[in-house]
């Protein structure tokens, strides 16, 4: 079916597919991604491995009225930069997924 040396190219090339696959997946793990909530009034900053490194909180946004609002801008920072790591991973990997497939 295949000639040794077809399988043998085949083989090279997805060597050197998978050994850029897991470049880009350490460049999106080393990636600091930083969601904002509006007027940056809360950000998160996350890795690309979707931990949470730091949430910053303006003092005029804590209300002891209202947590409710605290609670929203908390989840739109969150959610923008989850987003913001989803965007980049298939920007840089789906190039590699075979066509009809996300990531």
């Amino acid at each position: 079916m295949f000639g040794g040396q077809n399988m043998q190219q085949m083989m090279k090339q997805m060597k050197k597919m998978q050994a850029k696959v897991q470049d880009e997946q350490a460049a999106i793990a080393k990636t600091e991604y930083t969601g904002k909530a509006p007027e940056d009034l809360v950000l998160a900053k996350f890795n690309g491995d979707r931990q949470l490194l730091d949430l910053q909180i303006k003092p005029e946004v804590i209300d002891p009225e209202d947590p409710e609002a605290l609670t929203d801008l908390v989840m739109e920072a969150v959610n923008d930069g989850l987003q913001q790591i989803d965007a980049d991973t298939e920007k840089r990997l789906g190039q590699f997924a075979p066509k009809g497939m996300g990531l």
